[in-house]
């Protein structure tokens, strides 16, 4: 079949040559030498008989979510504004594109400068797009939030689980006491804090 193909194609370049074309003797003579070495190299690389072995595309696997997205609805609530781009921005941090998570929450801010829940987001965001460091962006991120919403235990528990996950025990102990001691005896988001404690107690002294 393979070689029926290729004579067919040839009869039919010449017919559209003689019928549109306008080519003298010598243009004739160079197509016809220009098909014979596709025929010649059809005739020394071709393998028609092959098995044809298509491969499947690459199953890729989500990475798994980062503790800010497991965590985040139970500290921060659902269904408002910022719950909509942050869903949007761990969807691109699952597939790795941590780059795009962080647009698209800088975008976000465009639009909303003062949603202190996007910085905190924003700040995670850095923090993943830098390997789990802290950087400087990072923490003007989640004290920018901080400011914004004084009385919201989000910003200071959020920046103590990224300096817990960079290493910072110390610091992340701070931070997280700070916010126990401040908190009333009935806010609902105390206990997790507590238990936040008690694994960073662990942690501190399995270090020592």
């Amino acid at each position: 079949m393979g070689w029926l193909i290729l004579v067919l194609l040839a009869v039919a370049a010449f017919a559209a040559i003689w019928r549109f074309g306008r080519l003298d003797a010598a243009g004739l003579q160079l197509l016809a030498a220009a098909l014979l070495l596709a025929l010649a190299g059809y005739a020394w690389q071709g393998r028609p008989g092959l098995v044809g072995a298509p491969k499947a595309p690459p199953v890729t696997e989500d990475l798994p979510d980062s503790a800010f997205a497991q965590m985040r609805q139970d500290m921060l609530g659902r269904f408002d504004t910022a719950d909509r781009w942050l869903t949007i921005a761990e969807g691109f941090q699952r597939r790795g594109d941590t780059r795009g998570g962080a647009g698209v929450i800088r975008s976000a801010l465009r639009e909303h400068p003062n949603n202190a829940i996007l910085w905190v987001g924003y700040g995670n965001a850095l923090v993943l797009h830098a390997g789990g460091l802290i950087t400087p962006a990072a923490q003007l991120a989640f004290e920018r939030a901080a400011r914004l919403a004084p009385d919201h235990p989000a910003p200071r528990f959020f920046l103590g689980l990224a300096l817990a996950q960079a290493g910072r025990l110390d610091e992340a102990e701070r931070t997280w006491r700070a916010l126990v001691d401040g908190a009333p005896a009935d806010a609902p988001w105390r206990a997790e804090v507590e238990a936040q404690l008690q694994a960073l107690e662990r942690a501190q002294a399995m270090r020592r």
